[in-house]
């Protein structure tokens, strides 16, 4: 999916596995694991939902989920 943001370059949900992988424009990339599948289906519903702020709520600054960082291959 794609949409504008300040921060962040892609985003891929899959809301199957519960799991984000945020691509920023920095160059990081974390995948998200234990995302709520609410939050990824409303974000998949409301298409004028800024990334950054879903990212900021569902993902880094939730209990409920873990992360790691993603390597590119070309690094």
């Amino acid at each position: 999916m794609y949409r504008s943001s300040t921060c962040i370059r892609k985003l891929h949900v899959d809301p199957l596995y519960a799991t984000a992988t945020v691509y920023f424009k920095n160059g990081s990339i974390y995948e998200y694991t234990n995302v709520s599948r609410r939050a990824i289906a409303n974000l998949l519903i409301n298409r004028n939902m800024s990334w950054g702020f879903w990212v900021n709520k569902n993902c880094v600054n939730c209990e409920r989920t873990q992360y790691q960082v993603i390597t590119p291959k070309y690094a």
